[in-house]
């Protein structure tokens, strides 16, 4: 049965299947931001249960060994009380210790058996959930770098359809008073705020 996570990321697919092309454009969509920031805060929202469950099964492989080491050891020692009943009833010591020592190796062979199948079925498990996870991550980092993208480039649109506004009004204040001196172009007047870093050196800078 599909997990809640794998059901939200099939709806984001069908959800973006579904959207209309922008115009003049065979890539970009047109998204309703609300009900795909809901899908995506549902997301948010289910993936740490998801992965909580996973780590749940990971952890088992500590409990399936050590259930497999208890059957075992339990094997041999029933084992060695039997090989020790027969080698003290026994007539013939030597035919009842040859019993014996098969009896051990034997019981023995059959031990390793469970730990071994007990190790690999743990690990499998252990593989799956791994793969699952990586799968799950991988699909919700590919929808948030195309809500990304597709958020930039509005941005950049908006901006740009700003500017060639911003442009016609000086232009046309230019032509109806030719004395007042040009405003500068807001874009090119916004310095971007900088960095972290630089500001620290700009610091350092100072103090120096």
């Amino acid at each position: 049965m599909a997990s809640r996570i794998e059901q939200i990321i099939e709806e984001i697919e069908e959800y973006i299947d579904g959207c209309k092309f922008q115009a003049l454009s065979s890539t970009k969509i047109v998204v309703n931001k609300e009900e795909l920031e809901e899908m995506l805060r549902e997301l948010r929202m289910k993936t740490p249960d998801e992965i909580k469950r996973y780590q749940k099964i990971i952890s088992n492989k500590d409990a399936i060994l050590a259930d497999a080491q208890q059957k075992a050891d339990q094997i041999i020692a029933d084992a060695q009380t039997k090989a020790d009943r027969i080698v003290s009833e026994s007539e013939v010591m030597q035919k009842a210790l040859e019993q014996s020592n098969r009896l051990i190796e034997q019981t023995n062979q059959q031990a390793q058996e469970i730990v071994d199948n007990a190790t690999n079925d743990s690990n499998n498990i252990r593989m799956s959930a791994i793969a699952y996870t990586d799968e799950m991550l991988d699909n919700l980092e590919k929808i948030m770098a195309h809500t990304l993208d597709t958020a930039g480039t509005r941005y950049s649109n908006f901006m740009n359809s700003i500017q060639s506004c911003y442009d016609i009004v000086t232009k046309n204040r230019r032509e109806l008073s030719p004395h007042v001196a040009p405003s500068v172009s807001y874009a090119k007047s916004v310095e971007p705020a900088a960095a972290p870093d630089e500001e620290e050196e700009k610091k350092e800078e100072a103090e120096e």
